[in-house]
């Protein structure tokens, strides 16, 4: 029985959801003994046969067990791989002095993770942009392959911003492609009364599943040389909820383009 399992489980936590449920429609039509060629070719293809051939395998061993037995088993194991992939995991993020007690992620390599693993849309989120080369590698490379790339920078004070140098303008220089925003001034002067505000927050999310949270600016001290602190999020609703929390500040001109 242990095979059969074994079997149904690798074809859950190796296959899409889609072929998996093809697989199950085809066993539900199947009794046992099975044998190989006894799979439609619909089914039988590519990796599927060799995942197929293990099963059938696995199955004749066990002749008892009916074709909708194999089908519910297949579909409750896919059900349960998926609901484990896209739970919620948490990563300590930390560039500084070591202790080696606590293992850590490096701030660069975790941003550079969200970059690196954005398909289709990617928002950026700092108070300050310097340098930072492999961060510019990165985003040049996403917006090379189709990423739509959203930038969230604080102004410079020669735009009534509180930032000495022109973090946006460089930010358009080094990586051309992406779509630059501001702070509004009328909101951002609402938002403050009397007293100042500015862009501080910093993150990263990528296609609503992935998010980094951080203290560290876009800047190579923050990636090499600061102690910086964020936690790196993956599945779960925070990535979602982060994503359309700063679409909805576009929808809303609450952040609006950049304009040279």
């Amino acid at each position: 029985m242990d095979e059969l399992l074994e079997a149904i489980a690798l074809i859950a936590t190796t296959l899409h959801r889609d072929r998996i449920e093809a697989i199950a429609n085809a066993a539900e039509r199947l009794e046992a003994p099975v044998k190989p060629d006894q799979w439609s070719s619909t089914v039988a293809m590519g990796r599927n046969v060799e995942l197929l051939v293990r099963l059938t395998r696995a199955w004749a061993m066990n002749p008892t067990i009916t074709g909708k037995e194999i089908a519910f088993g297949l579909r409750t194991a896919g059900l349960t791989a998926t609901a484990i992939g896209s739970a919620e995991s948490i990563d300590l993020v930390w560039t500084g002095p070591k202790t080696g007690l606590i293992p850590t992620r490096n701030t660069e390599q975790a941003i550079r993770e969200v970059i690196d693993e954005a398909g289709k849309s990617l928002f950026i989120v700092s108070y300050v942009f310097h340098s930072a080369s492999s961060i510019v590698e990165g985003l040049n490379e996403a917006t090379e392959r189709g990423v739509s790339l959203h930038i969230l920078l604080e102004s410079s004070t020669r735009h009534g911003g509180a930032v000495s140098g022109d973090s946006i303008k460089g930010m358009h220089q080094a990586v051309p492609n992406a779509e630059l925003y501001i702070w509004h001034p009328n909101e951002k002067a609402q938002a403050a009364g009397s007293l100042t505000a500015a862009v501080h927050a910093k993150c990263a999310v990528a296609d609503h599943r992935i998010a980094f949270v951080t203290s560290a600016n876009l800047t190579s001290a923050a990636m090499e040389r600061n102690m910086e602190l964020g936690v790196l999020v993956r599945g779960g609703t925070t990535p979602d909820r982060l994503h359309k929390h700063l679409n909805a500040l576009i929808q809303t001109s609450t952040i609006v383009p950049w304009r040279r």
